[in-house]
């Protein structure tokens, strides 16, 4: 039998907010509650930053009910953060736990996340402090290694392609280039849900450009002229991470001024590579008509546009870690894998396997023209949007013989 003391759990939110991370949070803090070693779960506010400020709220007093409304809602219920830390920082995360003596963490968060949850697990060893580390996944990049998906991407992937079916709709009635740029800096898989929105063999997005494949302007000029020349119109869905042959991001290349994050990344978002390419477009091809849009954080937490199936995964996800954690009594990251047409398991993987790593689209997800997806991506996606996609139809325009302009 296991030497730690479960009677105090901490749970704690990292990372971008998604539409299904609240269920993953709702998921441990319920499933903790119902072992009877466990007497107070704690949140920490605003993730890794609230534990080592200490700043701590006691979910045991929650009502059921009132949790599963927050599951059900939206964004970080506890608050998040985009610090990354470093040892130093993960030391004082395991001094903060030490004091409180929490017997049990869970992390629910993206690759950073797991990351911190690795050296904090690491700590808990040298020190010889008895402590169970879990990662619970999320992000709705879909790029965590291991995993078949991500909590939180197929309801993004439901946003974007439920938004480029609209803008294709509004793109059919006033003919021009429509430019959509999606979140994602090194893997493509939002951007490439775009294509689930398609229904006739006309429908855009036409173009599909990822972050997996180089970014050639002159390539995407050339791709452009020809759908207009084609089709008298252009949807275009773009990654905001596209990169040159150098690994260049062309958001870089374009922009006049560079503005990075505090790890040294290129600021991706605000519209700038949205502007440059409509700009190059206008500039180089003469086309009047030319817009776009930059999804931005909309695409995160959209209310409304969650999919039931991605609700469902975030939340046994939530209630897998706890059961690996206590019953179990290993640390690790929580794993989704796909068995069947659709249906998951779950597995608790080593930290070192996920932790500060990048998966990105596989190559038979992308079509030889490196502007397009494959119909295998389409089956991997579609059972993950979950029921009820709206559909879109057209009229079949029986034509009336002219007379004047015959």
């Amino acid at each position: 039998m296991s030497n730690i003391d479960f009677s105090k759990v901490l749970v704690a939110q990292g990372g971008g907010p998604t539409a299904v991370i609240n269920q993953s949070l709702v998921g441990a803090v319920l499933e903790s509650r119902k072992f009877r070693e466990v007497e107070r779960v704690y949140g920490a506010f605003h993730g890794v930053r609230g534990i080592v400020n200490e700043d701590f709220a006691d979910l045991t007093q929650e009502t059921t009910h009132n949790l599963e409304l927050v599951a059900g809602t939206p964004s970080s219920a506890l608050g998040s953060t985009r610090d990354k830390p470093d040892i130093k920082y993960c030391q004082e995360i395991f001094r903060v736990l030490q004091a409180h003596k929490i017997g049990c963490f869970f992390y629910i968060g993206g690759n950073d996340s797991s990351d911190t949850v690795r050296i904090v697990s690491q700590e808990a060893r040298v020190h010889g402090y008895p402590l169970r580390a879990v990662h619970i996944p999320k992000t709705i990049d879909n790029d965590l290694m291991v995993n078949d998906h991500t909590p939180g991407f197929p309801s993004a992937a439901r946003f974007v392609a439920q938004a480029f079916a609209g803008a294709n709709l509004d793109n059919w009635a006033l003919p021009g280039v429509y430019i959509g740029v999606v979140m994602g800096r090194h893997a493509g898989f939002l951007t490439a849900a775009s294509a689930l929105g398609k229904k006739f063999s006309d429908d855009g997005p036409h173009l599909i450009y990822i972050p997996e494949r180089p970014f050639v302007v002159d390539k995407f000029l050339a791709d452009v002229k020809a759908t207009m020349d084609r089709l008298g119109r252009c949807v275009v869905a773009v990654s905001e991470g596209v990169c040159d042959e150098n690994h260049t991001p062309i958001a870089e290349k374009l922009a006049q001024q560079v503005e990075r994050d505090d790890h040294g990344n290129v600021h991706l978002g605000g519209g700038a590579l949205a502007d440059n390419l409509t700009d190059l477009i206008k500039e180089k091809l003469g086309f009047k008509r030319v817009r776009a849009d930059t999804f931005g954080y909309l695409q995160r937490s959209f209310v409304g546009c969650v999919s039931d199936v991605d609700q469902r995964e975030a939340r046994e996800v939530g209630e897998k870690a706890v059961h690996y954690a206590i019953w179990g009594d290993r640390d690790g990251t929580v794993t989704i894998h796909r068995t069947g047409f659709y249906s998951v398991d779950y597995r608790l993987t080593a930290l070192e396997e996920v932790a500060a790593k990048t998966r990105t689209m596989p190559d038979e997800f992308i079509s030889p023209c490196g502007s397009d997806v494959t119909d295998a991506f389409r089956y991997y996606l579609r059972p993950l949007l979950g029921s009820g996609m709206p559909d879109a139809y057209r009229l079949r325009l029986a034509r009336v013989a002219k007379i004047l302009k015959g």
